[in-house]
């Protein structure tokens, strides 16, 4: 069913039209202000011949200028795929090949990583912020309603295949996955989101949806900074922020010994569970956490643990938001028994409709609305969701994930490497990172100096492994499967 709302961010400066709607670096624009400014870079869009039916990427950082951008695609009605800035030209050269995007958008800081990755792609014109800006504006129709079904954005997310696939996320998602969120949290008229987590992920642009949504105030951070966030959360009356542990932890030692504000309601971490002194010495610094289950298929969280279960019901990712249903599936398709693990499956109106370009993947993932999410968990006799292991060998370094199959292929890739296997291995900073253990080629010799440079001209930083470990050879069972868990008995093992 074509199900029509009226634009976002049109209606909200309709309703609301003076109150406050962002705050970067102490600029403050009413939610008119950003309509308008938002409608302005939209006629400049079209004057480049960006329109509905583009895809286009965008390369951008948090700022005031990223936010107005994003809002002005929204205007226009096109689809925008959401570059991470973090990786290399290489990887961004691939989701632009992918997506067909036709367009990409880099604000001038970027413009020469946006050159490099779009140089070569056929058809594919890239133009800065800065160019924008100095664009007549175009007349164009500026739409007054929006199809729910209609694609927003896509997100690229790493697969186990070692190749990332394009989540396509609706205006139907975003809008769910805000209601959901308010619903669960509660909503007043003076709450503000602190967003220091990249607007290129789901975590941050997911805040930027709700701050038009709910009509609340976003204080916009460029980088995290623990000391600015504290100071901003006293300041300027912060009531919600994303946070991954890490974060988290360098917040509780800027915090210390003083407590937060009564007008701080929640701390909502995801990446995993959070161990008990974590979570004990936010209930000593007045810091509520809700714990969250979520990912960019579907659109930010699906499931929260409010903070009084934070110690009874430690490690669990909490009980599905209202408008989501969440099951456990055991091998033989079956749902399992409260207690039994198996492959954790998402449903509700915040579900990804699919990956882009992809069919068979999203027929293979998506089964009766079901989302098959890769992950294994299981639920309590409460209803209660813990998350035993993230898509399987997932590597989650610093909210970043990295999935072992991409990195792999980099490693294999080398001409000196017969085979490579990847996994995490703890890190006192990032919670986990990527360790390599590889076989070389009969007589070559290799260094940690010559992979590490090998694998930053092709993985982003946080991708490239910190620790090479070379063995003799990999654990892999009957059907030649790596079995990544059980590299890290290879350490003082076999090891050469």
């Amino acid at each position: 069913m074509d199900v029509k709302m009226p634009q976002f961010l049109k209606k909200r400066a309709f309703l609301t039209p003076e109150r406050p709607a962002l705050i970067y670096n102490n600029q403050l624009i009413t939610f008119m202000e950003l309509y308008q400014e938002s409608l302005s870079l939209a006629g400049r869009l079209t004057a480049v011949g960006i329109g509905s039916e583009n895809y286009t990427a965008v390369l951008i950082k948090n700022n005031l200028d990223s936010s107005i951008l994003l809002y002005a695609l929204q205007l226009c009605g096109v689809p925008t795929v959401m570059l991470n800035n973090r990786l290399t030209s290489a990887e961004i050269a691939w989701q632009l090949q992918d997506s067909n995007a036709q367009f990409l958008i880099s604000e001038p800081s970027l413009l020469s990583l946006a050159k490099e990755a779009s140089s070569g792609i056929e058809g594919l014109q890239t133009v800065s912020l800065a160019e924008l800006s100095n664009k007549p504006p175009t007349e164009f129709a500026e739409p007054d309603e929006i199809a729910l079904d209609q694609v927003c954005t896509v997100m690229y997310t790493s697969g186990t295949t070692g190749h990332p696939k394009g989540v396509l996320q609706t205006y139907g998602n975003h809008w769910w996955s805000a209601a959901g969120s308010a619903l669960n949290l509660g909503l007043t008229d003076q709450d503000t989101w602190l967003c220091t987590v990249p607007l290129f992920h789901i975590s941050g642009y997911s805040i930027l949806m709700r701050g038009i949504i709910y009509g609340n105030l976003v204080v916009l951070h460029d980088h995290f900074d623990p000391k600015q966030v504290v100071k901003d959360i006293f300041e300027k009356k912060v009531s919600y922020m994303s946070v991954v542990g890490t974060s988290l932890n360098r917040v509780l030692e800027e915090l210390e010994p003083r407590k937060l504000p009564d007008t701080f309601r929640a701390m909502l971490l995801g990446g995993g569970p959070a161990p008990l002194p974590l979570l004990e010495a936010c209930i000593n610094q007045n810091v509520p956490v809700f714990q969250t289950y979520g990912m960019t298929e579907t659109a930010s969280q699906s499931a929260t643990l409010a903070p009084e279960y934070s110690l009874s019901k430690l490690g669990s990712a909490g009980k599905p938001l209202f408008p989501v249903s969440i099951k456990i599936q055991l091998p033989d398709g079956s749902e399992a028994p409260a207690g039994a693990e198996g492959e954790i499956l998402v449903k509700g109106p915040n579900v990804t409709p699919g990956y882009l370009n992809k069919p068979d993947v999203t027929a293979e993932k998506i089964i009766n609305g079901w989302l098959h999410t890769g992950d294994i968990g299981r639920m309590d006799e409460e209803g209660f969701l813990y998350v035993v292991d993230r898509r399987s060998d997932l590597i989650i370094s610093g909210g970043e994930n990295i999935y072992p199959a991409e990195v792999e292929s980099v490693l294999v890739s080398h001409p000196d490497i017969w085979d490579a296997g990847v996994t995490g291995v703890p890190d006192d900073r990032w919670g986990q990172v990527p360790a390599a253990f590889i076989i070389p080629m009969e007589g070559r010799t290799l260094t940690e100096e010559d992979l590490r440079d090998y694998c930053l001209t092709r993985l982003a930083k946080y991708k490239v492994p910190r620790d090479f470990y070379f063995v003799k050879e990999l654990p892999r069972n009957a059907a030649n499967k790596l079995l990544r868990r059980k590299l890290l008995g290879l350490i003082g093992g076999n090891g050469q």
